[in-house]
């Protein structure tokens, strides 16, 4: 079993076209946080953490395929950040949802 993730993890970037959606979420959930930071006045960091998590991915699949080991990493890195986000938005909602 960890092969079959290692050859998942490691394997080629998957080029523009995916970087490019990956990429444009990322601007997205950039563009939500700013609306509703500055104009709303509502903090909304869980938009912030998925900008940053969908940008580290797109860089991934940017990346030219001899650079396995570093989109190895920015996959990994990517998918522990929105991981850690889902695990606080189940255990800590009150982070997100305020004081109610």
């Amino acid at each position: 079993m960890p092969s079959k993730i290692k050859d998942v993890v490691f394997s080629e970037p998957s080029g523009r076209a995916q970087a490019f959606v990956m990429f444009a979420a990322s601007f997205t959930m950039l563009s939500i946080y700013i609306y509703y930071d500055v104009l709303r006045g509502v903090s909304s960091i869980n938009s912030l953490v998925m900008a940053v998590g969908f940008a580290l991915s797109g860089l991934a699949e940017s990346l030219p395929s001899e650079r396995r080991q570093l989109v190895g990493g920015l996959r990994v890195t990517a998918i522990l950040v929105l991981t850690g986000l889902l695990i606080l938005i189940i255990f800590a909602p009150e982070m997100f949802l305020g004081s109610q």
